[in-house]
């Protein structure tokens, strides 16, 4: 590490990380309240998914400290194998008899009594690859097979949402690295043609746009979710109906636990206590981007970028979604979305940018 920078290694960002610890308190109890009556419905226990989750929580908070601890540098020199490993991991998910196909995706390996979602591992692991391409120097063609290349094994889950995060985290890195402007202006382009013509050959893609662009209109059919979901939301009002006490969490909103969470959220805690929400995680990727800016090098810079960009995007696209800004794409909340493999990921992810922040230039 450069002498100039040894000076700031017992320091960290304290407010990043006390704000990464609420954050995953106050999801937990999110997931409690929002969760228990699906999970009472299907499993008879009303904790059973909050027990998951808290699990993956502290396994999350292990993996914070393990990034934090072991030094950023290291991530660099073990990318390329760990990239490899991602790939192997993605294919294997489409294998039958390997991965697990549950409502039409083929997103998930059980392990025993776990398992692990592939796709959210890439998030992080391309973020570290591109990285090192970046600090490399390596053309500009690596980094668009790589983002390619992990993109497309995504989609063929599918996955179209997080096939859009993981362009994004692409094109931010690419941005950050100086990409000149048109070559990053034609692959967007390219990735929005693409993902247009992913949407139009696909039915079920096809019915959410068409709904989202108001279309069709079939409120117990392809219109059910998002109606379901405005509904929750302006049931709210200003101060909410109290926390606890969701209607619609009731198996009347689909998918209460997962990608609807905001709008039980909204219906219970009123505009006020969703705009608090939006607040808190608009400001955790505030603080990550402003490590990102005061990295030591290229591939910390680089690297922070991506993170930020990830879960930056992920925030944006569900909330989007959620406020119909945007049709329905199933991406988690961070933090308070139901989903090991992602909560485990991000706290991974904060650990190594607290590590990064050690280093920060002033």
């Amino acid at each position: 590490m450069p002498k100039r920078f040894r000076q700031k290694e017992n320091t960290y960002d304290k407010t990043l990380l006390g704000l990464t610890l609420l954050l995953t308190v106050v999801g937990l109890i999110a997931v409690t309240d929002v969760s228990a009556p699906l999970a009472l419905s299907r499993f008879g226990d009303a904790y059973f998914f909050v027990k998951q989750q808290a699990i993956w929580a502290i396994l999350g908070i292990v993996g914070l400290v393990v990034g934090y601890k072991v030094p950023y540098s290291f991530w660099k020199k073990m990318s390329g194998l760990i990239f490899i490993g991602l790939i192997v991991l993605l294919v294997a998910v489409l294998i039958p008899g390997i991965g697990t196909k549950v409502l039409g995706a083929r997103r998930w390996i059980f392990l025993g009594f776990f398992s692990i979602q592939p796709s959210e591992i890439a998030k992080l692991v391309l973020a570290m690859f591109l990285a090192r391409l970046v600090e490399e120097k390596y053309s500009w063609w690596y980094f668009l097979g790589s983002i390619g290349l992990v993109a497309g094994l995504v989609m063929m889950q599918p996955d179209l949402g997080t096939t859009i995060v993981i362009a994004s985290i692409g094109l931010i890195q690419l941005f950050v690295a100086g990409m000149p402007i048109i070559y990053l202006a034609g692959s967007a382009i390219a990735s929005t043609v693409l993902a247009g013509i992913l949407i139009l050959t696909s039915d079920y893609r096809k019915d959410r746009l068409l709904t989202f662009l108001g279309v069709t209109d079939d409120p117990l059919g392809t219109s059910y979710h998002i109606r379901q979901i405005l509904l929750a939301l302006g049931s709210g009002g200003l101060f909410g109906v109290g926390l606890g006490q969701s209607r619609q969490k009731h198996l009347f909103l689909p998918e209460t636990a997962t990608d609807s969470v905001f709008a039980v959220l909204g219906e219970e805690l009123g505009f006020v206590g969703a705009s608090l929400i939006i607040v808190a995680l608009s400001y955790f990727v505030y603080k990550i981007m402003k490590i990102a800016i005061k990295a030591p090098d290229t591939y910390s810079k680089v690297f922070v970028a991506g993170i930020a960009a990830w879960i930056g995007g992920q925030i944006f696209l569900n909330l989007a979604s959620m406020l119909a800004l945007a049709p329905l794409t199933g991406i988690p909340l961070p933090f308070f979305s139901y989903g090991g493999s992602s909560l485990t990921m991000v706290l991974f992810a904060v650990g190594i940018v607290l590590n990064v922040s050690k280093y920060a230039k002033e």
